[in-house]
């Protein structure tokens, strides 16, 4: 993106944001333009719009739905051809408790490499690509790029996308495990899980847009993304574990899948809306916007 692009971003991006504010009652209209005033309001205003204008609840059902039927037969996948983890290991990077761990156990072990076969496995990466599409639209529509086309010479961006969301799911668990025990054990986890996320939040909007949006636009967005989840996975850890023993003895493996959805929409979300945030700041004519942005060639 070069200059005359950002400065376009902008200012389409305050023309929504005045249409948006118009709409408001005239109370609720002065008390936006008091937050615009300053810095924290005005980027705070503008997340919001931008949030609104790419429907961000409706896109975000739609990737943890595709997370839900992508990742986790990537994961199974990878645990029987490639020898990457067993099932306790993906149960455990998963969060699901002891009570429900057979069923992904299960599935691993019966899931052996013959049994998949090259065109099973052509099957399963071919459907994981669906993740990629919708977040690559969800990417597009944040950066105000028209709606991308599906080509084939894009499948390896897909392909990579769901990849590096796949490993750092298991990154994060493995690394965290073997790490928590060099002093000073409370902070290495979080220096991983921070590091993994800030990587991959930049790199998988930047794959799936083809490099359109150059990473240093996409860093101030990933690491929102990874502070955020240094607060929610220490809660999700605790409430996670006992909602899915929960919905496993009250309704079975089907209530497994639909809470673990539940925690998947809430991830998606902070995902697309730290992206948001991200690219506001990234155009805001502010002094941290003025220094992400590169400048002219």
């Amino acid at each position: 993106m070069d200059a005359g692009a950002d400065t376009r971003g902008q200012a389409d991006a305050d023309a929504r944001t005045e249409a948006a504010l118009r709409r408001l009652p005239p109370r609720l209209r002065h008390a936006a333009d008091w937050l615009r005033a300053r810095w924290l309001g005005r980027i705070l205003v503008s997340s919001v719009t931008t949030c609104m204008r790419v429907e961000i609840f409706d896109r975000s059902t739609t990737i943890a739905a595709q997370f839900f039927t992508s990742v986790i037969p990537v994961l199974i996948l990878t645990a029987t051809w490639a020898g990457a983890g067993d099932g306790d290991s993906i149960a455990a990077a998963l969060g699901v408790p002891a009570k429900s761990r057979a069923v992904v156990e299960q599935a691993v072990e019966g899931a052996d490499s013959a049994a998949f076969g090259i065109a099973g496995v052509l099957l399963v990466l071919a459907s994981a690509t669906s993740l990629s599409r919708a977040l690559t639209r969800a990417f597009a529509a944040i950066w105000d790029f028209p709606r991308p086309r599906s080509r084939l010479i894009s499948a390896w961006r897909w392909l990579a996308a769901v990849l590096a969301l796949t490993v750092a799911l298991l990154l994060v668990h493995s690394l965290g495990e073997h790490a928590s025990v060099l002093p000073p054990r409370q902070v290495w986890p979080f220096a991983i899980s921070f590091v993994c996320d800030l990587v991959v939040a930049t790199f998988v909007p930047w794959v799936l847009l083809s490099g359109t949006v150059a990473p240093r636009l996409l860093v101030p967005g990933a690491a929102t993304f990874a502070l955020l989840m240094l607060a929610i996975r220490p809660v999700s850890a605790i409430w996670l574990p006992r909602a899915l023993e929960t919905s496993a003895d009250r309704y079975g493996a089907i209530g497994v899948a639909f809470t673990y959805l539940a925690w998947l929409y809430v991830a998606a979300f902070c995902f697309l809306a730290t992206a948001a945030i991200g690219q506001v700041v990234a155009a805001d004519g502010g002094r941290l916007g003025t220094w992400v942005r590169p400048g002219p060639a």
